[in-house]
């Protein structure tokens, strides 16, 4: 097992580091998003097959549609959240994918609330986490325009698909001061945005242009 965590030549440690080096010269700054995603195998959470491009700087498929978000995205949306005023003690993550954007911030928050809307990835990103001990996470099996309203407000909710527009729920479960970070828009006109919660409204910013799988509703 351990061997299986840590990785072997296009999987090792190394390949990581250099992941981490490409990461600095794209802009990434916060040293503790860096350490985290040097010392978290990218490669578990992707099928065998894939396992020796884990750590390219490219979007790579994880089944049902889905993907998992390369590298500079991932730690692009992590260092965006974490520049919150706001200390992070509760996160909601919107899509939980194959785990690693979880993985992720679990190491860097009080506590992950993570809502997947297809089961079987969401039942193998539990598997995951579990090898890699983090325990500072739960799941829910949901639509992910509804959030998890049992556990809000938020001070920070990441949202790995884009939306046309900005969910009312998501807006509504975030605290005074929290913040969202979302890619919201259609096809390849989509804009990376973060979004404020103030006393009187919501403050948004547009940051980039990125590209994610689109947001659907329903469960599978």
């Amino acid at each position: 097992m351990m061997q299986h965590l840590q990785g072997i030549g296009m999987t090792s440690l190394r390949t990581r580091e250099r992941m981490v080096s490409r990461l600095m010269e794209q802009g990434i700054r916060n040293h503790k998003v860096l350490d985290v995603m040097r010392n978290t195998p990218r490669h578990i959470f992707m099928d065998e097959a894939l396992a020796s491009r884990a750590y390219e700087d490219t979007a790579l498929p994880i089944g049902y549609g889905q993907t998992i978000s390369q590298p500079y995205i991932v730690a692009k949306m992590t260092e965006l959240l974490l520049a919150s005023a706001n200390p992070l003690t509760k996160v909601l993550e919107i899509g939980t994918g194959c785990g690693y954007q979880t993985a992720i911030l679990a190491q860097l928050v009080g506590h992950v609330y993570s809502v997947e809307r297809i089961a079987p990835l969401q039942k193998k990103a539990k598997d995951r986490l579990w090898d890699l001990k983090l325990k500072n996470v739960n799941f829910l099996h949901s639509d992910g325009g509804w959030g998890w309203p049992d556990h809000a407000p938020y001070d920070g909710i990441l949202v790995a698909a884009a939306p046309p527009e900005i969910p009312e729920m998501l807006l509504q479960q975030m605290a005074v001061g929290g913040v969202m970070i979302i890619p919201v828009g259609m096809g390849e006109s989509q804009q990376l945005q973060r979004v404020t919660r103030k006393d009187n409204g919501y403050e948004l910013e547009r940051l980039e242009p990125v590209v994610f799988v689109p947001f659907l509703s329903g469960r599978k």
